[in-house]
């Protein structure tokens, strides 16, 4: 039954995908998402409908605008791929159940933040404090307990001392991406936070190697790095985590 529904909501989840790049793109700049409608960003014309399909448009207009030929980022049909595979592993794992739907708002809010945070270095605060207040009201509701609350807050104030200890190495907006973290995670925001950090030394070991000492002073986006380590802690945290604890 999952396995079918995961299937079936892969077209919602691409055009759930296609609002949260509108939201990346303008909630950075404090622009309202709803109007103007969805225009190209280059020449300001109007997309039409059959020009703003998930995917299938990237890929007959062959990445560019229809009419002034500009150049569509990848990261559009990314965002719209990469949701649609979420709220489809969302459904796969929880089912019609109302954690399946915290679930994929919790992914919807990490593929905003993550996009906003490649394109333009910010995690924007209109998105991870409501974000953040939804879910943990959402997870305490459906699982009462202090968990939520107590993992936020150490989470965000792991990060808060590490922002602390080490200037320029970790922004605000990263402390307040891991309060989000930890309310919707619970206990296994530790495998998030680790998975994170771990997958971030991938392109800074490349840039040590690449740039050598220069390196030092270049700074690459957390937050898609702390999303990362999210969805894994979200399908696959509490495994992880008791393997890790059975060693002791």
């Amino acid at each position: 039954m999952n396995v079918a529904l995961s299937i079936f909501v892969l077209l919602p989840g691409l055009a759930l995908g296609s609002f949260l790049n509108v939201v990346a793109a303008r909630a950075p700049r404090h622009e309202s998402i709803v109007r103007p409608g969805s225009h190209c960003m280059s020449c300001g014309q109007a997309i039409a409908w059959y020009d703003n399909i998930p995917l299938a448009s990237y890929i007959v207009l062959r990445s560019r605008c229809r009419r002034c030929g500009a150049s569509i980022g990848l990261r559009y049909p990314a965002v719209e791929l990469v949701t649609a595979l979420l709220v489809s592993g969302c459904v796969w794992k929880f089912g019609l159940h109302l954690e399946a739907l915290v679930a994929v708002f919790f992914c919807a809010a990490l593929v905003a933040i993550s996009a906003a945070d490649l394109e333009h270095r910010i995690v924007p605060n209109v998105i991870v404090l409501p974000a953040a207040v939804i879910v943990l009201g959402a997870q305490t509701a459906l699982h009462f307990s202090a968990e939520w609350t107590v993992a936020a807050f150490a989470a965000s104030g792991f990060l808060l001392l590490i922002a602390l200890l080490y200037s320029g190495g970790m922004g605000m907006g990263d402390v307040k991406l891991a309060f989000l973290l930890g309310a919707m995670l619970g206990r296994t925001v530790a495998v998030a936070l680790a998975a994170g950090m771990v997958s971030a030394l991938v392109p800074s070991i490349w840039l040590l190697v690449r740039h050598g000492s220069k390196a030092r002073k270049m700074k690459i986006p957390f937050a898609p790095f702390l999303a990362l380590g999210a969805v894994v802690a979200l399908f696959a945290g509490k495994a992880l985590l008791d393997a890790y604890l059975s060693f002791f």
